[in-house]
């Protein structure tokens, strides 16, 4: 559907006439006053005579006509009766005139028309290209694309060229057919991936376009060419990691080697960081964060990031020295550019909200408090509102809770459904696990494609004790989307942990281990489905695999279950209380160990 209507807006009739008229008018006035000829006569008897204006009255009708149908609400008429006017005199204006009139009212195979008509009238005109760019692009159509894109291209140069290529993959991110859109890109950039100055930041653009159509062996090859072409440029290794981050290990060596040259900017380790991070390789992304902030103390944004990392992995103690030391040098930075400033005053509320979480898990709800009141971000007053509720309802005011959470203001679409989730969290941290079912149950009726509500709706429903409507959820989930890796995860491991259908638990769980193959929760439950199996020692060698990639409570449980059946019970109950460690809450860890009759 055509979406672009909203930039241009539609000049009074008056105000376009005007434009009109000039843009009509040549080098002479059609008629002069006799006095006034014969004196420039005098002046200049060779100059040549004036050239009558094509703006004569069937014209004028025909342009008055159009504006007054578009007034009529009849769009399609009058931008054919401008595009007529338009292919009669040749006059660009006209041609501009006719596509915004089909632009502004979503008229999208007209838009299309009269832009290839002005562009075919125009061939040079960079104004031309870019509206048929842009009908295309809103209309999600590849077809012809390369040509309007080419002549875009050839009109800028220098850094404004380099940027544009760079933007494409951004800008083109809605139109549908991923693999024609890479191959019209690719045909635009034919030139700029051949030149010296643009070939690195073209082929990573190439690169990226192959990625999303899910072509990840030709994203490494444009990367690779990418670096080839300039082995200093940034743009190579951004793609590269990148890969990384979507299991193309061969990606590894293009990020690596960058990140040893001296052209490498702290923004590139983190970069490499969050690709690990995505990649679930905690232990490297440790490593990289450490090796960061040695080699560039003064950039804040490594040491927000390492203690986010640090709090993910219950490491409160680091996690609130980084976190602090981070809040300490923005603080004092005092940036100046307003881009930077407002980065910063986002990762800053980040750092608020971690320190406070921080805070209420060691009891100190003053201390909590205080953080949650220094947040200012709009996006972060959601997260605001649930913390305070979660702190009132730990003092027995839950309606209260509730209602704080229930009257936040929504100013954007999602924040309704943002509301709901909060309010269901809400009551499972405090037990109420019925109600909290009950919740998202009748949200996910009233939207029932929306796979975020209807997993946790699912996840709900088995925590309330109702296994028959979690799988209906589940399945519902798998049904919309085939390749959903937690759905079939999480139904998997249902049925695993409940000792049903092992069969089909493990065909589900497999498949979700081929989409996500690194995810640790997804080997766990891997590894919980072949102890049930009986394939203990493989079980064990999966488990501790998960457990080493990510220690997690629940993993804890399902490990020291395996070495505690293998006779190791003092390695089980150490692996116990190391989850204790992470959470000295989880009702899964305490289950196992109060079967065992293993004090916590």
């Amino acid at each position: 559907m055509l979406s672009l209507s909203s930039l241009w807006q539609r000049p009074r009739l008056g105000a376009w006439l005007a434009a009109a008229f000039a843009a009509m008018a040549l080098t002479g006035c059609a008629t002069r006053t006799g006095a006034v000829a014969n004196a420039e006569s005098q002046v200049d008897k060779a100059a040549p005579p004036p050239v009558p204006s094509r703006l004569d009255a069937p014209l004028l009708y025909e342009l008055l006509l159009s504006e007054m149908t578009l007034d009529a609400g009849n769009a399609r008429t009058a931008s054919r009766l401008m595009l007529d006017a338009a292919r009669r005199v040749g006059e660009e204006p006209l041609y501009r005139r006719a596509t915004e009139m089909a632009m502004m009212q979503r008229e999208g195979a007209l838009a299309l028309e009269t832009a290839r008509a002005w562009r075919q009238a125009w061939p040079q005109s960079a104004s031309a290209c870019r509206f048929e760019m842009q009908v295309l692009t809103a209309l999600g159509n590849t077809k012809g694309l390369d040509e309007p894109l080419r002549c875009v291209l050839g009109s800028i140069e220098g850094d404004e060229k380099q940027a544009l290529i760079v933007a494409l993959p951004a800008l083109l991110q809605r139109v549908p057919e991923r693999e024609a859109l890479a191959r019209s890109v690719e045909s635009a950039l034919g030139d700029d991936l051949k030149t010296p100055e643009l070939a690195a930041a073209a082929w990573t653009t190439v690169g990226r376009l192959r990625l999303s159509a899910g072509d990840k062996q030709g994203a490494l090859q444009a990367a690779r060419q990418g670096r080839a072409a300039d082995g200093a440029s940034e743009w190579p290794a951004l793609l590269a990691a990148q890969l990384v981050g979507e299991g193309v290990p061969e990606a590894e060596t293009l990020i690596k080697d960058y990140l040893q040259s001296g052209a490498a900017k702290p923004e590139m380790h983190l970069a490499w960081v969050r690709a690990l991070m995505g990649a679930q390789r905690s232990d490297e992304a440790r490593e990289a964060l450490q090796t960061l902030t040695r080699k560039h103390p003064d950039y804040p944004e490594g040491w927000l990031l390492l203690g986010a990392l640090h709090a993910d992995e219950q490491r409160d103690a680091e996690a609130q020295k980084a976190l602090l030391h981070y809040l300490q040098m923005v603080e004092q930075g005092g940036d100046k550019e307003d881009a930077l400033a407002e980065a910063r005053t986002g990762g800053a509320d980040q750092a608020r909200m971690a320190l406070a979480r921080l805070a209420e898990k060691r009891g100190d709800e003053l201390e909590a408090e205080r953080w949650l009141q220094e947040v200012r971000s709009p996006e972060f007053q959601m997260g605001v509102r649930a913390r305070r509720a979660a702190l009132m309802a730990k003092r027995g005011e839950l309606a209260q809770a509730r209602q704080l959470i229930r009257s936040a203001p929504e100013r954007e679409p999602g924040d309704a459904r943002m509301k709901l989730l909060a309010e269901a969290q809400l009551l499972q941290e405090n037990e109420r696990e019925q109600e909290a079912w009950e919740l998202l149950r009748d949200a996910a009726k009233k939207d029932s494609k929306d796979e975020t509500l209807l997993y946790e709706a699912a996840l709900a429903a088995e925590r309330a004790g109702h296994p028959a409507e979690m799988e209906r959820l589940m399945r519902r989930i798998i049904s919309i989307n085939p390749e959903s890796a937690q759905a079939l995860n999480a139904l998997g491991y249902s049925y695993a942990d409940r000792n049903v259908r092992l069969k089909e638990a493990r065909n589900l769980i497999e498949r979700a281990v081929r989409l996500m193959p690194d995810d640790a929760f997804i080997q766990d439950s891997l590894g919980w489905v072949e102890f049930r199996q009986g394939n203990v020692q493989r079980a064990r060698e999966i488990l501790q695999k998960a457990w080493d990639k990510q220690p997690h409570p629940e993993i804890a449980a399902h490990l020291g279950e395996v070495l505690w059946v293998q006779g190791e019970r003092d390695a089980a109950r150490a692996i116990w209380r190391e989850g204790l460690r992470l959470d000295a809450k989880d009702k899964t860890l305490r289950r196992v160990m109060q079967r065992f009759g293993v004090e916590p």
